[in-house]
C-alpha cells in the first residue's frame, strides 16, 4: 500500500508535518493499493464523519500529491505528501 509523509498548511503557520497517509481503494480491480503509487493525474476525494474530507491529485508517477483537507471541527488546509518508499 502506498504511504505518504504529509504536511498541512494553515495559512499563517506555514507547512507543518502531519500524520502519514496510506491509500487503499479497490472495487472490481485494485484502483490504488496494489503496492504501487497512483498514476500521475489521479485524484482521490474522501468525506467521512470521523476522518473529515479532502481531495488530492497525484504527480510525478504518484511520488507526491497536492490538495486540500479538512478534519472535523477544523478549517480547511493545504495538504501535500511525498511517497515514503
Amino acid at each position: 500500500m502506498p504511504t505518504y509523509d504529509t504536511e498541512i498548511h494553515t495559512g499563517g503557520g506555514g507547512w507543518q508535518q502531519d500524520t502519514p497517509l496510506t491509500l487503499t481503494i479497490a472495487n472490481r480491480d485494485q484502483a490504488i493499493g496494489d503496492g504501487s503509487a497512483p498514476p500521475t493525474g489521479s485524484t482521490v476525494t474522501w468525506s467521512t464523519p470521523h476522518a473529515g474530507s479532502g481531495s488530492v491529485t497525484f504527480f510525478d508517477e504518484g511520488s507526491r500529491f497536492e490538495g486540500t483537507a479538512q478534519w472535523p471541527g477544523e478549517g480547511p488546509v493545504g495538504y501535500r505528501g511525498t511517497l515514503t518508499g
